[in-house]
């Protein structure tokens, strides 16, 4: 089922000395339940295409549908909230927070009671693999692999069906790696989400459902 359209996009920002065309024209359909991979070198308008399908950003030209309707027409930050989760190389938690609070924290801003709230972080962190021994462990505590399936359980709690990871992987050794896109993978496949993942790793692209390669800012057939 089509979820995120890409029609005719184009992105143009402008550098210290000049104008830059990040994004050329791409069009492209994303669906539910489908795992993919955006590769090209650095500088190929990768990060730039992600965030303009997370809505962090408008196309200069075309436009992106969420379920048939433009980005442009929505409430953004609505459409950021509540349709779509971003998972960064970094992880983002919060240091002095435990796992447990860590993936509580968006679940209380939907709204949800506290004691509803945990029925449902236990079950994305049991997603993920992270059983009930992790739940009072602070991030310092864990292993690199371990602090990213906790980001990804966190994402998994915004209730979003849209996961967009920007280069997830890129501090993780590659046991971890594999381990964390085999769960991305499992997550589009099982769950019906749309992974959507940016990737230097080929190895790891050549596993994805489809690959998207990018050059100059243009989608390669």
């Amino acid at each position: 089922m089509s979820i995120l359209q890409a029609q005719n996009v184009h992105y143009v920002y402008q550098s210290k000395y000049q104008k830059v065309h990040a994004v050329k024209g791409i069009d492209f359909t994303f669906h539910s339940g489908r795992f993919y991979a955006i590769v090209g070198k650095s500088g190929c308008g990768k990060t730039t295409f992600l965030s303009l399908l997370a809505g962090l950003d408008l196309p200069t030209e075309g436009q992106i549908l969420y379920n048939g309707k433009s980005t442009a027409e929505c409430n953004r930050d609505d459409y950021r909230a509540k349709s779509i989760s971003l998972i960064c190389q970094s992880y983002n938690l919060f240091p002095l927070l435990t796992v447990e609070e860590n993936v509580t924290y968006p679940i209380l801003l939907r709204g949800i009671r506290r004691n509803a709230a945990e029925e449902i972080v236990h079950e994305k962190l049991k997603e993920v693999g992270l059983d009930s021994s992790y739940y009072n462990r602070l991030p310092a505590m864990l292993s690199g692999g371990e602090q990213q399936r906790v980001a990804i359980a966190r994402a998994l709690a915004s209730d979003a069906r849209i996961i967009l990871a920007d280069e997830p992987t890129g501090n993780l050794d590659s046991e971890n790696s594999n381990r964390v896109f085999s769960l991305l993978k499992k997550l589009a496949h099982e769950k019906n989400y749309c992974v959507i993942v940016v990737t230097h790793d080929l190895t790891i692209a050549d596993n994805a459902d489809e690959v998207l390669h990018l050059k100059d800012g243009t989608l390669l057939e």
